[in-house]
């Protein structure tokens, strides 16, 4: 760098540049999905933890899965909230690299729990015989752990390839918040390396969890309609359908976003997908995965009926 350049000590996050009356609007709407999104949850985390009977290897896996959205959405969202209805819309350089590690953590610990969670699945449709002793609870522990250590190696991985760059100017960052491609065109060297990282990360985290569920789908697929019971295939498709429900649409975005060739075009349809991602992603988990299953129904109500009786 030469002398009379100076590093940037403060962003601004452009957002979505609208009128100021839709801003406000957007930011009363965005406020009841995320506090939605926080309460629906913080239900699943609660009844996981207290009922005996939700105490499963699925519903462990959906546990971790309930923690991630609540951190990855609470990561994002409150500072976009602030943006909506503040003009000044700065973050300083520090906030913003916690703010893009914690993100891609968060992003590639879900991808990876996703993964663990079909293939959960996959032991208990197309071997549920040996369920109980290839999902020992060491295994689910195990699988869990996995996920979130490599979801944060693979981040400060990333994090340390950002703060080596220089950072001279301009400021704007043209995104909802800190996302990492984003913040790379703002540096002031040549980022091929990191694009090179991010690339391979998404190999790691999306590509090849994506392949392993593909193919425990149709094995489990393959199953279920094998199976001589109605009730047993109803049941069992149900699940699985949700499940894959959310991988596509998480998988899918990610997907687009990060190995979809780039242009000045997509910035703001990146924006709305990282907003989905970032907002309504953690709201759809639950309802998708859990608030129209009949056990976690049914460890409401007792729930509901032990409160009463208190």
């Amino acid at each position: 760098m030469g002398a009379n350049q100076t590093w940037v000590t403060d962003f601004i996050l452009v957002g979505l540049q609208l009128s100021a009356g839709i801003e406000m609007f957007l930011f009363w709407i965005f406020s009841l999905l995320y506090i939605f999104s926080l309460l629906a949850n913080g239900i699943i985390l609660v009844l996981i933890c207290l009922d005996p009977k939700l105490h499963t290897p699925m519903y462990f896996f959906l546990s971790h899965l309930a923690i991630l959205d609540i951190s990855y959405a609470s990561n994002n969202v409150p500072k976009m909230l602030s943006n909506l209805i503040n003009q000044k819309r700065t973050i300083s350089f520090a906030p913003c690299i916690t703010q893009t590690f914690l993100y891609l953590a968060f992003a590639a610990s879900e991808c990876l729990i996703l993964a663990a969670m079909s293939y959960d699945r996959f032991v208990a449709i197309c071997h549920p015989l040996h369920y109980t002793v290839i999902m020992s609870w060491k295994v689910c522990v195990a699988l869990a752990v996995t996920s979130w250590s490599c979801g944060f190696s693979l981040s400060v991985a990333h994090t340390i390839l950002l703060i080596r760059l220089p950072f001279c100017g301009p400021q704007k960052i043209n995104h909802l918040f800190c996302e990492i491609l984003a913040v790379l065109k703002l540096a002031c060297a040549d980022t091929l390396i990191n694009q090179i990282v991010i690339l391979a990360a998404c190999v790691f985290v999306l590509v090849g969890p994506l392949c392993s569920m593909l193919v425990s789908y149709t094995h489990i697929l393959w199953t279920i309609l094998k199976m001589q019971s109605k009730e047993g295939r109803r049941k069992a498709f149900s699940t699985c359908s949700s499940h894959l429900c959310v991988v596509g649409l998480f998988f899918g975005i990610a997907m687009l976003v990060y190995m979809v060739p780039d242009s000045d075009q997509r910035e703001e349809q990146e924006k709305i997908l990282s907003l989905f991602h970032s907002l309504f992603n953690p709201m759809l988990n639950p309802l998708i995965y859990s608030l129209r299953n009949t056990q976690v129904k049914e460890a409401f109500h007792r729930a509901l009926q032990k409160k009463r009786s208190v």
